[in-house]
């Protein structure tokens, strides 16, 4: 029996809850206390919470003290984590991983790991590297951050005729040179407007209807240009200048609505070609994509899994390959998110 370890995220690929031989769900929703430590500023998070219930614990204990974790409120902070787990807040301090200290983790043999019983490659490889591959995480400890009791958040609407193309052209190359304390990213979706620079990109967008797609810009720089792209699994960091996620949103039933959509996406992820970092073409896990890749079924040798390993971790996948092979060679967490089944993205790329 395979195992699938659930940790309350949001998957774009559903491995969680999918195999093609018989498997057991291992859901940690129950798993969901979070203490916090305001004089230490740390918390202990279970991984089944979600970032919304670690948002509000921590608003509940202190104005200053926050968490750089994503904006979706409903990601489990369990998958979210040990993808790296990026967020408004990345800039000026980094991805979730960052900014975390210790885990518990229960490998194959049954035994309760923190971080010095593990070793610091184990340790290393969950913050970034999916954690499924590895064991089952219980539990995370963070290093809070302080911020202002009063943060500025805005949004500013353009179109074709307000020079929306320039000012997007702009933005690439000042929004990531920006100081960090400020993020500025831009939600591309269509509007009745067509295009000079970017004129294949809003013909793509205007075969959807209003309200059904979106592309999500975030700039990098600041706090992830001075963190080396091996200090954790996550390897984008400097020289990346702003990340993209293309989506598509759809509310009918059946296959065909499903089918034109997922045509668009990869469609426009097609077009992006051009314009992305390459060789390889890098792709965030906490976006998994199984067009990216997959493994054989069984096992699968070095160079299988580097197709698509190197695009989620560049050169960082061959130390997450001698880490899995040290602590489950026998590859008994099948939750194997990143090393049986395949691995990650959503059609996201990154910009360099």
């Amino acid at each position: 029996m395979q195992i699938r370890t659930r940790s309350g995220g949001h998957d774009y690929e559903g491995l969680s809850y999918r195999s093609k031989v018989p498997y057991v769900v291992l859901d940690l929703v129950n798993l969901s206390e979070i203490t916090i430590d305001v004089e230490q500023k740390t918390a202990w998070v279970q991984a089944g919470a979600i970032i919304g219930q670690l948002y509000y614990k921590i608003s509940q204990t202190s104005r200053t003290l926050a968490f750089p974790a994503g904006a979706c409120p409903t990601v489990g902070v369990g998958g979210l984590f040990s993808g790296g787990g990026y967020g408004p807040m990345l800039r000026k301090f980094g991805l979730a991983a960052d900014n975390i200290v210790d885990a518990r983790l229960i490998d194959v043999e049954g035994r309760i790991l923190d971080r010095k019983s593990m070793g610091e490659d184990l340790f290393w490889a969950i913050r970034g590297g999916g954690g499924a591959s590895f064991g089952i995480i219980t539990a995370w400890k963070l290093n809070l951050v302080t911020v202002p009791e009063t943060l500025t958040i805005f949004s500013i609407s353009r179109t074709l005729e307000q020079n929306v193309t320039e000012l997007v052209h702009r933005w690439q190359y000042i929004a990531p040179n920006l100081p960090d304390d400020l993020l500025i990213s831009i939600s591309i979706g269509p509007e009745p407007i067509s295009v000079s620079g970017f004129e294949g990109m809003w013909k793509l967008l205007n075969e959807r209807e209003a309200g059904t797609a979106e592309m999500l810009v975030v700039p990098y720089g600041g706090r992830m240009n001075e963190i080396s792209e091996s200090a954790l699994p996550f390897p984008h960091r400097a020289g990346n200048l702003y990340k993209i996620q293309q989506l598509a949103y759809w509310d009918e039933l059946g296959a065909e609505a499903s089918g034109t959509s997922i045509s668009w996406v990869r469609k426009i992820y097609s077009y992006m070609t051009p314009y992305v970092s390459k060789s390889p073409r890098a792709a965030y896990i906490n976006y998994r994509d199984l067009d990216l890749g997959v493994n054989k079924e069984g096992n699968t040798n070095y160079a299988q899994a580097s197709i698509w390993g190197l695009k989620y971790f560049k050169n960082n996948f061959k130390k997450l390959v001698r880490v899995k092979t040290t602590i489950d060679p026998s590859n008994f967490s099948e939750t194997s998110k990143v090393f049986h089944s395949a691995t990650p993205s959503s059609k996201a790329t990154k910009e360099e």
